[in-house]
């Protein structure tokens, strides 16, 4: 018998309503939806990540898993309950069990704060006074690779990678089992980048974390996570196992973001597949599949019918002319 996954996410929906007086005038719509009946699971101790362009809907997904934002509909079940509906006070024991990181590293951080502060919030607000809060931020800034004297600074004083080591000490504070990171190496350079990886790949293992990552850089997918989904206009056009999907996607949307991945090689020959640079506005989705207007294997079948959800082994995509994994043409049809 197989142990319920830590994190289950069904058809979830996310909307938001149209403001001004001209809102649901001449046919135009009262509201958008950001996340369009999205589905996915975490087993405990792994990595999902997700993937796509900027407001594509990574991180109001995020979001709603972590209760900052109102879900319009689906499920969302962590450690077997149900979260759709719990109360601004049900989520506060969930947030000890699952943390949050933020995109910017510095500005995640109250800049009247020290270190110090910053660390031992987590335990005054959650009524953790049992804790000796000195030795538990000694304790944190050990585990990230920060010196002691740092509980003293302020995040003026800190680089964007020390930042970033601050805001995973303080996620992991009160031993969650699950931690959301929204980019975790934006705005870093390279070389810190793969440090602030190292460390949460090292945390995963030794604190048996799961991680749920959102990244629009692939080279991130591909070293921290397992798993993957690729978003577009709030919708997962393919899922699955991160490096069979490196290996052979079957979405043309994932082949085209794959193909912009910059590579260090300066003799690798690049089959760049260029996209318009025009995501269609989720005021007026396009017809059939919705990533039609940009495709470049596009046919007449794409713009009258929505593709049904296709599986080839481990990968889960939808498209009617998926990519043949051989030669990068589309195939005759899956549907």
């Amino acid at each position: 018998m197989t142990s319920e996954p830590l994190l289950t996410v069904s058809d979830l929906r996310v909307q938001f309503r149209m403001g001004g007086i001209m809102a649901g005038l001449s046919g135009q719509p009262t509201s958008i939806e950001a996340v369009a009946g999205v589905s996915f699971s975490l087993e405990r101790g792994r990595t999902f990540a997700l993937v796509g362009e900027s407001g594509s809907g990574k991180t109001t997904l995020a979001r709603a898993v972590n209760g900052l934002q109102v879900a319009a509909g689906g499920s969302i079940r962590f450690e077997g309950r149900e979260l759709r509906d719990f109360s601004k006070s049900d989520w506060k024991p969930v947030r000890r069990r699952m943390s949050m990181m933020f995109q910017d590293p510095v500005g995640s951080l109250s800049p009247r704060l020290s270190v110090r502060s910053i660390l031992a919030e987590p335990f005054a607000i959650h009524g953790l006074s049992g804790k000796d809060a000195n030795a538990e931020v000694m304790r944190l800034l050990a585990l990230v690779g920060l010196p002691r004297d740092f509980a003293d600074r302020y995040p003026h004083q800190l680089s964007g990678g020390q930042a970033r080591r601050v805001g995973v000490a303080r996620a992991v504070a009160l031993d969650p089992v699950l931690i959301i990171a929204d980019e975790p190496t934006a705005g870093l350079d390279v070389s810190v980048q793969g440090e602030v990886l190292n460390l949460l790949n090292d945390l995963r293992d030794r604190m048996g974390l799961s991680l749920l990552i959102i990244t629009h850089n692939l080279h991130v997918v591909r070293q921290i996570a397992d798993s993957m989904a690729v978003m577009y206009l709030g919708r997962f056009v393919e899922e699955g196992e991160t490096e069979a999907i490196f290996a052979a996607p079957h979405h043309p949307y994932t082949a085209a973001l794959l193909s912009a991945n910059p590579e260090p090689d300066p003799d690798k020959v690049h089959n760049r597949i260029a996209l318009p640079a025009e995501v269609p506005s989720l005021l007026a989705r396009p017809s059939g599949c919705e990533f039609h207007t940009r495709c470049p294997f596009a046919q007449d079948k794409c713009a009258a019918d929505a593709p049904l959800p296709a599986r080839v082994g481990a990968s889960l995509f939808t498209c009617h002319f998926p990519l043949n994994p051989e030669t990068g043409a589309a195939l005759a049809g899956a549907g």
